[in-house]
């Protein structure tokens, strides 16, 4: 089998005292789309900050992306990555559509060198990917919740990344938005050949959406396809109370 993009092996973490993740074991692999599911402060956001690289790495464990060690990989524009204060952006900051976009190109080409044709051109496909070609000189602000959320997933693919991570990226958007968002991911993945990584804790929905579900509450519970999770006894487990599933649909 080809190397996994990300694999953790007995991944464990704590603030302090804190333990927050416990010997998770986890691959991704090439063209999945894995629905990263759990209650708040489960961790959840803690092993997207270890694959990301913005903690350090763990206590204990093994994380490597793309094959390497994390604290040895280099490559960072290979990986996109929506957070969830995307949803919460300061809508008065003066910076139009298009120079939101082409801030993503920085990992590739470096900080403080002027775009290049190359650059505007890249920035042009991204922003037409996911519609919002026709905005690139609005000013960020002046959009809805659901078209920033467009351009936030424009600037994570503009540098082309093979990974997609997106951080409860339907929080504070509405239903006609959110159905547009997994109609949107859908048709990039077979546009792009992306491997998705979509956390969220509406599990109904997730299920409904991705090739394979990772169920974290510290401890890793279930990761395999969404059609055999969803028995009542792992949904306890996970949260810890008792929980129905309620399924949704979106088309």
């Amino acid at each position: 089998m080809s190397t996994p993009l990300v694999s953790l092996r007995d991944v464990s973490f704590s603030y302090g005292a804190e333990p927050v993740l416990d010997a998770v074991h986890l691959d991704v692999r090439q063209g999945e789309y894995l629905g990263l599911i759990g209650p708040n402060g489960s961790g959840k956001t803690t092993l997207l900050k270890l694959i990301l690289g913005s903690l350090q790495a763990p206590k204990k464990g093994e994380i490597k992306l793309f094959g390497l060690p994390v604290q040895s990989f280099r490559e960072r524009w290979r990986i996109g990555y929506v957070s969830q204060k995307a949803a919460s952006f300061n809508s008065g900051f003066p910076a139009t559509v298009e120079e939101v976009v082409g801030t993503g190109l920085a990992a590739r080409r470096g900080l403080f060198r002027m775009p290049t044709a190359g650059d505007r051109a890249a920035v042009a496909e991204a922003l037409d990917r996911v519609g919002m070609l026709a905005f690139k000189h609005r000013l960020i602000g002046r959009l809805s919740g659901g078209q920033q959320q467009r351009v936030f997933i424009a600037r994570a693919l503009v540098s082309r990344p093979e990974l997609l991570i997106l951080d409860e990226p339907t929080v504070g958007v509405d239903a006609q938005a959110e159905a547009q968002f997994y109609r949107l991911i859908r048709e990039l993945r077979q546009q792009m050949d992306l491997t998705v990584v979509l956390v969220s804790h509406d599990i109904g929905v997730v299920a409904h959406e991705v090739t394979s579900l990772a169920c974290l509450n510290r401890k890793l519970f279930y990761h395999g396809s969404p059609e055999e999770f969803g028995t009542d006894e792992q949904l306890c487990e996970l949260y810890g109370h008792p929980v129905r599933t309620i399924a949704h649909h979106h088309h």
